[in-house]
């Protein structure tokens, strides 16, 4: 039983992102000897997370409390809303400390291949608020990819009719970023993205 209960673990951790089979042993190898201190208090705090998470009803994020502590900060802009596709690039810019604005999760991208279309995302949701909230500006901070590209253009047409900007997050040559090492995409990008000095 002991040897099934460890195999099931091993499995679920490699379901992790960046976790394979034999990382995932070994992570699960360290909790085994560190049972007390680490094993049993991950375990708890698993528990309790998986209880008190909830989605924020207003941006979709992810937290222990509805509205989340973003929407619920009267501090914050509220005439901005920075649309993104995932809790994790929400978390992303907040780390930056450079955006006092509301955001907005769409819960993925447009993906004719995957089979999701707009009603699988929360763009009617977005179209609401920048309808009828006191939104001024709309950042669309999708993915450079094909889908966050498609993504971020069809959010931009629905929201055409709101009244409001649409700006989109700048793309191109990254910080500490040498040109020779740049794809063709991120220095064409660079180049169309550029601005005065």
């Amino acid at each position: 039983m002991a040897v099934n209960a460890i195999d099931r673990l091993v499995q679920l951790f490699a379901r992790l992102p960046g976790l394979g089979p034999r990382s995932a042993r070994r992570a699960v190898l360290f909790l085994i000897k560190r049972r007390e201190s680490l094993m049993l208090p991950l375990a708890q705090g698993l528990g309790d997370a998986a209880e008190a998470i909830k989605s924020c009803e207003i941006c979709g994020n992810m937290d222990v409390d509805d509205p989340c502590h973003v929407c619920a900060d009267s501090r914050r802009d509220e005439t901005t809303i920075c649309v993104v596709e995932d809790v994790a690039d929400l978390w992303a810019i907040e780390r930056t400390s450079s955006y006092n604005g509301l955001y907005h999760v769409l819960g993925g991208t447009l993906s004719a291949l995957d089979g999701v279309g707009p009603e699988d995302l929360s763009i009617s949701d977005l179209i609401t608020r920048a309808r009828f909230d006191k939104v001024v500006e709309v950042i669309l901070a999708t993915s450079a990819t094909v889908d966050g590209q498609t993504t971020a253009h069809y959010v931009a047409e629905r929201l055409a009719g709101c009244g409001v900007k649409i700006s989109r997050l700048a793309h191109g040559v990254p910080v500490g970023g040498e040109l020779d090492y740049l794809d063709d995409g991120t220095l064409s990008a660079a180049l169309k993205a550029r601005r005065a000095v």
